[in-house]
């Protein structure tokens, strides 16, 4: 990450380089932590690039293209921790209510992508840790999707479950 933030330099990845699970399609979230507090953090839902290109790519823009923060300059680095989620596949949740949505989610192991129509929001399973409670979670999920935090109450949204393999630096 160096490379770049000091010289703007990406080498391209030699794929045959790396392990062979390495190459396989894989989605992942970096998150960078600066302190303890969210720096930045980029990722994606569904596999479409082989797993190495996948957190390479989601590391650059997690340190320079989260529009929530400035890009990360180089006096940073010392204090910044990266932490990389693997993701497993998506799996769409049955539920016929919303308090069977709520039961059905497992806190600090699924995290949760909301989508209706061309809106989406998803937190990886670490947020239960700040947003415990399903209820909270769920609007604070739908804030992110930009729509009022009782959404999920009163609307029938397509809600997926995934699980993480996470590693720190």
């Amino acid at each position: 990450m160096e490379d770049i933030i000091l010289y703007g330099r990406v080498e391209k990845l030699d794929l045959d380089e790396i392990p062979a699970c390495l190459r396989q399609e894989g989605a992942s979230f970096v998150t960078l932590t600066k302190h303890g507090e969210l720096r930045g953090c980029m990722g994606a839902i569904e596999p479409i690039l082989p797993l190495a290109e996948d957190v390479r790519q989601h590391a650059i823009a997690a340190a320079i293209h989260d529009p929530r923060f400035p890009p990360v300059i180089p006096e940073e680095l010392p204090d910044i921790k990266i932490e990389i989620s693997y993701l497993t596949p998506i799996q769409p949740v049955d539920y016929a209510t919303p308090d069977d949505l709520v039961s059905t989610l497992r806190p600090g192991i699924d995290g949760v992508l909301l989508r209706d129509g061309y809106l989406r929001a998803t937190f990886l399973p670490q947020v239960w840790e700040k947003v415990p409670k399903a209820e909270m979670f769920l609007s604070s999920l739908c804030l992110k999707m930009g729509v009022s935090p009782d959404y999920w109450q009163t609307n029938k949204l397509n809600v997926s479950v995934y699980q993480v393999e996470e590693f720190h630096e």
